[in-house]
């Protein structure tokens, strides 16, 4: 009780104009701060502009002035006796009847702040004197996060584990302001003087929440990257902010639950780089020589395992270590060059016709288009193919 509503949205800003002095938030304020005290305005030094005093201290008959984007909230002796996230113009009195406690817009479940209401609520009377903060209901944005060593999570997609380093930035929105201040803040925070920003690193509940974020990523990532709705591709996730935001959300929620504990939850994620370790490069590089030589992402790591074995056998034994290989066995059609005999002079006992051989010469052609053999070994192995090696 002691809240009443005396103009709302827009007109609380003409009502404003008529009042001799009220309270609001400040004009400088940080786009990062989440919390912090109310400021006294005064219509004798221009509307909009702070005036020496910023006590956050109210009595009765106190105006206050609550824009768009903000809450209210109102404190004795530390408890809870007032919230209002309406936009719009309230006076402050006591020992009114006709006064409420909580003035919520269509933006809040009802059912929500009734509930967080109802469990931190003041239990006794309010008295004349309370302390007014305001919270921010806006997207806070900047905080940055950074991995100094290498997270790691199992990638569906390349089937393997995958090793990054990666930085960026993200934005916290507070879901339940009430929650938020009753079981986060710190009590330091609850004063006339103080303001609680995320991205203050002298805060040490944002310290918190940072290390609590970097802890989650190793289970964002993989939930993000195996998520088969998402078509389970690492590279797509610098795109989709708020998407992987979900996904970090999420961790962080199943690990610290910052919804019902802290009243906040992630609403936005930049990734602004992500380095891969050298495994994991040398992985994908393998994956995209696989993709190019054939759309088919369910033959990828045999056609890698061959490229990567044709190379190898181009450097030790040359023309017959890439017949050894058995090159392109299955995928290129040149099993049976796998299978050469020394008895009949390295023609496969199975190339007794022209269509296997045509087969095989074929298979030697894609390879060489693909870029999995130079010119020379080209020439080398269709020469053996021909039995003129």
């Amino acid at each position: 009780m002691g809240l009443i509503k005396a103009a709302v949205g827009s007109l609380g800003g003409t009502l404003a104009d008529q009042w001799k002095d009220f309270l609001t938030v400040p004009s400088a304020i940080e786009p990062t701060a989440a919390l912090f005290p109310a400021v006294l305005m005064g219509t004798n030094a221009a509307r909009g502009s702070n005036t020496q005093a910023s006590t956050a201290i109210i009595t009765n008959g106190s105006k206050l002035v609550v824009p768009e984007g903000f809450g209210l909230l109102l404190f004795q002796d530390g408890e809870l006796t007032g919230f209002a996230s309406e936009p719009g113009a309230y006076v402050w009195d006591a020992e009114a009847t006709d006064s409420h406690s909580v003035f919520a817009d269509d933006g809040w479940s009802d059912s929500l702040i009734k509930q967080s209401w109802e469990r931190f609520k003041f239990g006794g009377r309010p008295t004349s004197q309370q302390l007014a903060l305001f919270v921010s209901l806006k997207e806070l944005p900047n905080n940055r996060f950074g991995t100094q060593s290498p997270i790691y999570w199992d990638d569906l997609y390349l089937n393997a584990q995958v090793g990054a380093v990666a930085h960026g930035s993200y934005s916290i929105r507070i879901a339940d302001p009430i929650v938020f201040v009753k079981q986060f803040v710190p009590a330091s925070y609850l004063q006339a003087q103080a303001v609680f920003d995320f991205t203050d690193h002298s805060n040490p509940a944002a310290r918190q929440l940072f290390s609590e974020v970097i802890g989650s990523l190793a289970a964002a990532f993989s939930a993000y990257t195996n998520d088969a709705e998402r078509g389970q591709r690492i590279v797509r996730i610098q795109q989709d902010s708020i998407g992987f935001a979900r996904a970090l959300s999420e961790a962080v929620d199943a690990s610290y639950q910052w919804r019902a504990t802290r009243g906040l939850s992630i609403s936005k994620v930049t990734i602004v780089g992500i380095e891969y370790d050298e495994p994991t490069r040398e992985l994908l590089k393998t994956i995209q020589r696989a993709d190019a030589l054939s759309g088919s992402r369910g033959n990828a790591n045999l056609q890698a395992s061959v490229a990567a074995g044709l190379e190898s056998a181009g450097e030790q034994a040359g023309t017959g270590g890439i017949l050894g290989m058995g090159i392109a066995a299955g995928s290129l059609n040149l099993s049976s060059l796998a299978q050469s005999d020394p008895a009949t002079g390295g023609v496969p006992p199975e190339a007794s016709t022209d269509q296997d051989l045509v087969t095989r010469l074929e298979g030697l052609k894609r390879a060489l288009d693909a870029g999995l053999i130079n010119e020379t070994e080209f020439a080398a192995a269709r020469a053996k193919a021909l039995g003129l090696g």
